[in-house]
């Protein structure tokens, strides 16, 4: 059996002859893996990710998928008042069939994926009353019950405060090397690609379009090219290991004082 779980070879992607969103993107998944596709916002990362996912037909290239695939949406909703339960046993759907009832293995599995995240006592809480880190976590318990060899997750710490951020990136970062699941995610934020990601592919046009070692792409130079504005790598020690992220750059600005009396920014620098 083959580590690989996706191959995608020179994919690119058009609306029209003339109007190409991107094009000759390529990367591999293998299990235990995580890779991130780097990049700001409108660069078509969403759009590679239903690609992978096998929504949409890729204009050129080709795509290879070698296991089962669980999608985690950057937002999820709801129509209706399903509890946690309820949203985890949709996973097995794929095992059962889509009418067929769920049974006392079923429901066993997915108690056993909300206690693995920590979640068991939510189990009759309704879905929409949870928190978005929660949510997420429920998602990802979902996809586990599926029996997901690979995770795809669209952006699944943006729209997150700083400790679900924390919490979500962590979960990748375990479902890959404790679990053995491949994980492929999208992202604007470089440090969240640093903390998890073990090969990046930016979505930057007139640049080589392979996935790459993290170490390779997350330089400075590199990304002040994708993003247009210094980014600064930083290392710093935290219980004693070694940790690095990136600070954003914002200058001092030297221009006179506004004599108009209306209230000058915020450039300092965080």
């Amino acid at each position: 059996m083959t580590d690989e779980l996706i191959r995608f070879s020179n994919v690119g992607h058009a609306y029209t002859p003339a109007r190409w969103v991107f094009r000759g993107y390529s990367g591999t998944v293998a299990r235990g893996r995580v890779l991130a596709i780097l990049g700001p916002n409108g660069c078509g990362k969403t759009t590679l990710l239903r690609l992978l996912l096998g929504l949409g037909r890729a204009t050129e290239g080709t795509i290879e998928r070698f296991g089962r695939v669980a999608f985690v949406p950057q937002l999820f909703q709801v129509g209706f008042d399903y509890s946690v339960l309820d949203m985890v046993l949709m996973g097995r759907a794929g095992r059962i069939g889509l009418l067929a009832q769920p049974g006392r293995a079923d429901e066993a599995a997915a108690r056993d994926a909300l206690a693995r995240f920590g979640l068991e006592d939510l189990a009759r809480r309704p879905f929409h009353e949870l928190s978005g880190g929660q949510r997420q976590l429920v998602i990802l318990a979902r996809a586990l019950v599926a029996g997901a060899d690979l995770l795809i997750l669209d952006e699944p710490a943006s729209a997150l405060d700083l400790g679900n951020q924390v919490l979500i990136l962590d979960w990748i970062r375990r479902l890959a090397r404790q679990e053995g699941l491949g994980v492929v995610f999208t992202t604007h934020h470089p440090h969240h690609a640093l903390a998890v990601a073990d090969r990046v592919l930016p979505m930057q046009d007139g640049a080589d379009n392979h996935d790459a070692p993290a170490s390779e792409i997350l330089t400075e130079a590199r990304l002040r090219a994708l993003y247009g504005v210094p980014l600064k790598r930083v290392a710093f020690e935290h219980e004693g290991q070694r940790h690095e992220t990136f600070a954003l750059v914002i200058p001092h600005s030297n221009a006179p004082d506004d004599t108009t009396g209306a209230p000058s920014p915020d450039v300092s620098p965080p």
